[in-house]
């Protein structure tokens, strides 16, 4: 029997509509010593049924833990010496396993290395493609000192990772990934990222309202987290000075030039115009991108979307997490004795 050298850790909550892909991809894979452990979150679709076609090992939760608990129950179980975490929804690539098993090895048993999505998601709709190119821009920024390494691509040897702690379960919906990375800065392991480990995400963002959506929830939990850990300024991932940049100006750009038309004042209009011009060269490897992805005919409605509607979920959930730290601060000093 070959001896198992990787663990893939999958969390499912409902995740009927993606999981049969997601295997699909694994057991198509070119390595030769792995194991899939999905955990379910206590789903209540379909998805269990299609998990049991599989040759995998299937670890059911009674209760709804959240991704954080999941992980952390088929990382503890795992028979590897490396554990590759991935989401339900993402798609390995033929080589992924074996790139994730080479890479680890280069960078030694304190180093947990972080992968990305591939260009070009596996539907292939407006939105999606956009939420790809946007999370690939960003997690890319920085490859020798990643500020977090995210969960959908996590090669972290399975040593390090019972030391470590695992992912912090009593903590938000989303971004434990983050949370956990910062820790293991702070107790002194590496991280790394490595463009060539990519996985293909099934996003399904078929509309406006699923980009939006999507847009404000991630904003509203990382603005509630960057306060509390005093880096809402900083270059995080997905949360980069670009988008945080980006945001500012559409709400100052249109105001100063409103300022400007009552009186005929020229400095705000030129303010305005300056600032919309920092913002189109700050964000200017993501527009490249986009062009990448689908040159001109993708490239315009992408940064028209970036700069004129994306800003508004953006915006929109950083002041209900603004809100929800505020409020949350209040209980806590009255709580206090």
């Amino acid at each position: 029997m070959t001896r198992c050298r990787i663990s893939v850790i999958i969390p499912n909550r409902n995740g009927a509509r993606s999981i049969g892909l997601c295997l699909e991809a694994l057991f198509a894979s070119a390595h030769d010593a792995f194991e899939v452990i999905v955990v379910d979150d206590a789903s209540t679709d379909d998805s269990v049924d299609i998990i049991g076609r599989y040759p995998c090992t299937l670890l059911r939760l009674r209760t709804h833990g959240g991704a954080a608990a999941a992980r952390n129950r088929g990382g503890r179980i795992g028979r590897g010496a490396l554990l590759f975490f991935i989401d339900a929804d993402c798609l390995v690539e033929q080589d992924t396993l074996t790139i994730a098993e080479r890479v680890s090895a280069r960078w030694g048993m304190e180093t947990v290395v972080g992968g990305t999505y591939t260009l070009h998601p596996h539907d292939r709709t407006f939105f999606s493609m956009f939420q790809s190119a946007f999370i690939r821009c960003s997690e890319l920024k920085d490859i020798a000192d990643p500020d977090y390494v995210a969960a959908h691509a996590m090669v972290v040897p399975a040593a390090l990772f019972r030391a470590s702690g695992g992912f912090a379960e009593e903590f938000q919906p989303i971004i434990e990934d983050v949370e956990y990375s910062h820790r293991l800065r702070r107790q002194g392991y590496r991280l790394v990222m490595e463009p060539d480990l990519q996985v293909r995400h099934v996003f399904n963002f078929n509309s406006l309202a699923d980009s939006l959506r999507n847009g404000y929830r991630k904003s509203r939990y990382w603005t509630i987290y960057s306060l509390g850990n005093r880096d809402l300024c900083a270059d995080s991932g997905t949360a980069s000075r670009g988008l945080k940049l980006n945001t500012m100006v559409y709400v100052l750009a249109p105001l100063l030039a409103a300022i400007s038309l009552p009186g005929r004042h020229i400095f705000p209009l030129v303010l305005s115009a300056l600032l919309i011009a920092a913002n189109l060269a700050a964000n200017r490897t993501f527009f490249s991108l986009l062009h990448k992805v689908g040159g001109l005919r993708f490239l315009v409605p992408g940064m028209l979307y970036y700069t004129m509607v994306y800003p508004l979920a953006v915006g929109g959930g950083g002041l209900a997490g603004l809100a929800d730290y505020l409020v949350a601060t209040v209980h806590q000093r009255r709580r206090r004795p």
